[in-house]
Formats: C-alpha cells, sequence, structure tokens
C-alpha cells in the first residue's frame, strides 16, 4: 500500500512541464497496447487508457495497474502553389502520458492520469508573393503553427452489477497555441477614413482600381505572429461498459465539447510590406500624372498626401497587441466492441462521430492594446478589433478495426487499421493547420517480461494524403488551388505494471 500511496503522490504533483507538445493530427489513442490493435479500447477493457477512451471500462480490469506510455511522431509534409514546391521541416515530437487505476474488490474503481491528449502544427519557411526585396527577389517567410492539448485528473466507475458499469472522467485541460505566418484580409477590416471630403476608408482606398485614385488590392497583408496563447480549462467524459460474459463486451461514451479560451497572448502585426507595395503604387502614380518629376520629388509628395490621412511614414507600420483566441474541442459519440473468438484470438471495432463542425467553425481572435498610430488609424479604432479567422471544418466519422493473437502465455502481436474521414474543407484547407489524413495501418506486439511488468510496442503509420485547395481560398489568395500533403509515422511503448 505504501508502494502505492507513492505512485498517486507522484501522479498528483506531476508538473504539466512534463508533458510535451504534440504536431500533427489528433491521437487516436493513448497507449501502445491498443494502438497495436488500431487504437480499439470503448469495448475492449484491458488497460488505464480506457480513462480517455470509456472510464466505465475501469470496473472489469483484472486488477490495479500502473501505465507509462511513450510515443514518438514523424510527421512529413508537402505543400505546392505557384511559387513554391516544397517539404515542411522534419520535426520530432515525443507524446508522453502515465496513468494509474485502482481496481479493488468493491464496486467502485477509480484513476488518475496524465495524457497528451491531442494537437497539430507544422513548420515551412516559404515564398510569398508580396515580400520581396528591391531587385525583386523573395524575402521567404515563416510559416508556423502549434496546437497542443494536455490533460489530466481523475476517473471513477461504478459497477451496476456484474455485467454492467458506468464510470466518468473529469478532466483539467491545459493547452498551448502558436501561430506566426503572412496573415491576409479583406480591405474592407480597415475602416479608418482617408479622405473626410468624400468620406473614403482606407479599406476603400487600397480597394479601389488605380483610376478611381486606389490601389487595387483584393486583399491586405501583414507579417504575423501570435504566441503565447494559453488556457486551462474542464473536460468530461461519460462511458457505459458491458461485459456479459468472458467472450463478448461493448461499451459507449460521450465526451462534452470542450471551450478553448486562449489569453495573456502576444501578437506582432507588421504591415511594412503591405505598406511600401503600396507607397511604391503611389509614386508611380503621381510619376504619371506628373511626368516631369523625379524619384525624389514624387517620394515627398507621397509622404505629404500620407500625411494629410495622418499617417506618419517615419514611425512605421509595426505593432504590437495583446491578445486573446476562442476554439473549441469537439463533442464526440463513440461505441465499440470486442470479441474472443477462442482464448489466443480476440477482435474489436470502435466507431467514432466528432462534432467538428460546431468546434471548428472559425477561430475568434481579439486584439487590444495596439501600439502603432498609422495601423490604429487605418484601421478606424484605439488598437482593439476583433477577427474570426475562417476554419469550416466538417463533422467526422472514425471507424477502427483491431485483432490481437497470444502466441503463448508471454508474447501478444497485434495489428489495426483505422479510417478518419477528412474534416478540413477545401475552401480552408492550407499547410499550417495539417489535419488531412485519413488511413492509418497499425502493428503491435507485447512481452511479459515477469509476472507484473510488461512492455508493449506498437508502429503506427498515417498513409499520405494529398488536397488540393479551391480555386478561391477562403484563407489567403496564396493558397488558391495550392496542394497540401501529410503522412505521419509513430512509433509508441508503454511499460505496464500490474499489481495482483
Amino acid at each position: 500500500m505504501k508502494k502505492r500511496a507513492y505512485i498517486i503522490a507522484f501522479l498528483l504533483f506531476i508538473p504539466f512541464t512534463f508533458l510535451y507538445a504534440q504536431n500533427g493530427t489528433q491521437l487516436l489513442d493513448y497507449n501502445a497496447q491498443s494502438l497495436g490493435r488500431g487504437g480499439t479500447s470503448i469495448g475492449y477493457f484491458d488497460g488505464p487508457d480506457l480513462m480517455m477512451t470509456n472510464p466505465g471500462g475501469i470496473s472489469f480490469l483484472d486488477h490495479s495497474m500502473l501505465d507509462f506510455n511513450f510515443s514518438l511522431m514523424a510527421p512529413s509534409l508537402h505543400f505546392r502553389n505557384s511559387i513554391n514546391n516544397l517539404n515542411g521541416k522534419k520535426n520530432y515530437y515525443p507524446l508522453p502520458s502515465l496513468s494509474y487505476v485502482q481496481r479493488g474488490n468493491s464496486k467502485w474503481s477509480w484513476g488518475l492520469g496524465l495524457f497528451t491528449s491531442g494537437g497539430m502544427g507544422a513548420d515551412f519557411t516559404m515564398n510569398h508573393a508580396l515580400f520581396r526585396d528591391q531587385s525583386g527577389n523573395y524575402i521567404q517567410q515563416k510559416y508556423h503553427s502549434m496546437l497542443a492539448v494536455m490533460q489530466g485528473g481523475p476517473s471513477v466507475a461504478y459497477q451496476i452489477s456484474p455485467q454492467l458499469s458506468i464510470g466518468l472522467t473529469a478532466h483539467l485541460v491545459y493547452s498551448m497555441m502558436e501561430f506566426q505566418t503572412p496573415y491576409s484580409l479583406s480591405p474592407s477590416v480597415m475602416q479608418g477614413v482617408a479622405n473626410p471630403n468624400n468620406g473614403m476608408t482606407f479599406g476603400q482606398m487600397f480597394a479601389a482600381p488605380a483610376s478611381q485614385g486606389g490601389f487595387g488590392y483584393s486583399e491586405v497583408t501583414a507579417a504575423a505572429n501570435m504566441k503565447d496563447l494559453t488556457t486551462l480549462t474542464f473536460n468530461g467524459r461519460i462511458g457505459l461498459a458491458f461485459k456479459p460474459n468472458d467472450k463478448f463486451s461493448m461499451g459507449i461514451t460521450y465526451a462534452i465539447p470542450t471551450l478553448l479560451n486562449y489569453k495573456n497572448g502576444k501578437a506582432s502585426m507588421d504591415m511594412t510590406a503591405q505598406f511600401n507595395d503600396a507607397f511604391s503604387k503611389a509614386m508611380q502614380g503621381y510619376m504619371m500624372q506628373n511626368p516631369g518629376a523625379t524619384q525624389q520629388q514624387a517620394q515627398a509628395a507621397v509622404m505629404q498626401q500620407f500625411s494629410q490621412m495622418g499617417i506618419d511614414v517615419q514611425a512605421g507600420m509595426v505593432a504590437q497587441y495583446d491578445l486573446k483566441a476562442n476554439l473549441k474541442l469537439p463533442q464526440s459519440v463513440g461505441i465499440g466492441f470486442s470479441y474472443a473468438a477462442n482464448k489466443q484470438l480476440h477482435f474489436a471495432f470502435d466507431g467514432l462521430w466528432l462534432n467538428w463542425a460546431d468546434a471548428f467553425d472559425s477561430m475568434k481572435l481579439k486584439l487590444s492594446n495596439g501600439t502603432n498610430a498609422n495601423i490604429n488609424r487605418m484601421m478606424g479604432n484605439n488598437g482593439s478589433f476583433n477577427i474570426d479567422f475562417p476554419l469550416e471544418w466538417k463533422n467526422t466519422i472514425i471507424l477502427k478495426f483491431g485483432t490481437e493473437y497470444d502466441l503463448n502465455d508471454k508474447a501478444t502481436i497485434r495489428g489495426g487499421y483505422v479510417y478518419g474521414s477528412d474534416p478540413v474543407p477545401n475552401k480552408t484547407v492550407f499547410p499550417v493547420f495539417p489535419a488531412i489524413v485519413e488511413n492509418h495501418a497499425m502493428l503491435g506486439f507485447s512481452y511479459l517480461i515477469s509476472t507484473p511488468l510488461r512492455i508493449n510496442l506498437a508502429l503506427e503509420h498515417a498513409f499520405a494524403h494529398k488536397q488540393t485547395a479551391s480555386v478561391a481560398s477562403m484563407v489567403a489568395q496564396e493558397y488558391d488551388s495550392s496542394v497540401s500533403k501529410l503522412s505521419t509515422t509513430l512509433f509508441h511503448v508503454s511499460l505496464n505494471y500490474s499489481f495482483k
């Protein structure tokens, strides 16, 4: 009992910083044992990862157990548009989890765990049509995103009858988010009045054709860097587990939607390249209207014109903001079955529905306390404004199939296949929010090192999937008809210690 008390204390006080951020697609399960058979665990009751999939199932564990799982993700990304054709940065991401379940003789069972539960992200260095030097050469831009979700806390299960159990998981959820990329918006966001005589806004001026005194832009772009966004919130899951005999078991589970209200972020918006391009167009327009003017005269005249609009060119076009953001992790419903054909051979199936359409409709960004008077003037505000970043993801269905075979009393082999429909629509697919893989294959192996200690190994591969963006992307023009490609490989290992 003293040994278990130390384990419980360790789980309670282990810092969240132990959990590293995940990039890539959402994990299909949280333990090498179940991942070796396709991540099937809703109706298969054999590990502490049930706290994340079906907490009712912990009532049917044979004994108390401690489990440490370590996964290593290696995503492979590629992006192509009219001026880029390149691979993303090759990253490796460690994803650890730690869990303990107390299975006693009473009708009550409980568990405690910390899990790396999901995330996505990417790193590219790419060309953008706007960002060039004076010679016309591209100034490559960084494209980076990171969404990491970690959760931990207790689970409890009550065995209603020898065949039926109900369980509940209540977790704290900690998430971090970063986002760095050229960020494009419609010129209409610039509501500041440029010409009081006719009421023309900066947005209208930037969008109007040259014949009407404008710059002819259909979008305006800033080099954006959003970081330090964090949130601590709550997630809950309820599960039913039914095991009428030793051959068959099934489970049903529901997870509530999880609000991610990120705070304490910082954002940098650099509109230097966009303003320089507009300034250059204004000089060209002035010189066409005044054929004898020199470049110096045109520059001085355009600076005076902007000054009359309230723009101090010397103050630059870089602003710092305080940042908040809102996202939501989806509610989900799952059902799972397992069947023992004989003492050695088992089959399992899980089916899940994820409500991405409600969760990832848009990412709401709230910027405040903008430090640059020029940008505030053009935006027509005091440095505070809101933006809805379009996502419009679709609901998905995940189908998991798995099998395992006991070679002998110590060794088990496993295999599995998973299909998960792509939630990202063509109109919002872009390379730094990759979540487009659909088909996964898994292999697994377990070996009983000693009576209490088992090692589980699994290899998971998500096959490459390409997606072509719409002709008119909702995110930015640079993604029009672009092609994003993603595959991932994950290595999983877990050590399971049984208290028999």
